[in-house]
């Protein structure tokens, strides 16, 4: 085979490799596009179902016996007027009240505002309704000045709006718990005015009756 000869058979092997290389290159482009033509692990290859077998010993309730009784999940629902001074929350068991501290008492005041005794005889009336016999009044602060100072504040709010409902609430075996958590159990952001807001507030907590 002469000079030229091999020079050109040469050049074609490299043009052939060359070609064939973008060939590959772009077929395996091509075919990461391609979606498979069914939901992945429903390909014939996929492994079948483990069957059950419905008369097996281990799903079968012991000789005497019983199902567990029925239980509905509790499921909270959340209602909040438009200015979010008051909040009420219910599940299948309780029902909780939660007031703003602003539309109960002045700034740093335990002492109620012309308001504040009938929305709290409102709730009173609900728990008469309820038949409840145990009824939880907590006081809650922001995290602003010292976390004693919220603690005595928080309580102190609690116990004025649980002398206001025992005037209401007519049961009288009925039993209250009166606590204060200062700036402890937040629901809002306290970075922010709104989220202190929210976080100021007393909640008053009884049973959900049939009554």
């Amino acid at each position: 085979m002469t000079t030229r000869h091999r020079a050109a058979a040469a050049t074609a092997v490299s043009a052939l490799v060359v070609a064939g290389g973008h060939f590959i290159g772009a077929t395996a482009a091509h075919a990461d596009d391609v979606k498979p033509s069914v939901p992945p692990g429903t390909e014939p290859s996929a492994s079948a179902p483990v069957a059950i077998d419905s008369n097996a010993p281990g799903l079968k309730i012991p000789q005497g016996g019983t199902l567990a009784p029925v239980k509905v999940l509790d499921i909270a629902e959340v209602v909040e007027d438009l200015g979010g001074e008051q909040r009420r929350q219910e599940t299948n068991e309780t029902v909780m009240m939660a007031l703003q501290s602003e539309v109960l008492f002045p700034e740093d005041s335990a002492v109620f505002n012309a308001q504040a005794a009938a929305r709290i005889q409102a709730i009173g009336n609900e728990i008469n309704q309820s038949k409840a016999t145990r009824i939880r009044v907590f006081g809650f602060t922001d995290d602003q000045g010292s976390y004693e100072h919220g603690k005595e504040l928080s309580k102190q709010r609690a116990d004025a709006v649980h002398n206001e409902l025992a005037k209401t609430v007519t049961n009288p075996s009925v039993v209250f718990d009166v606590r204060g958590y200062s700036e402890d159990y937040p629901i809002a952001d306290n970075g922010t005015e709104e989220g202190r807001k929210k976080n100021r507030r007393v909640e008053i907590t009884f049973p959900r009756g049939a009554g």
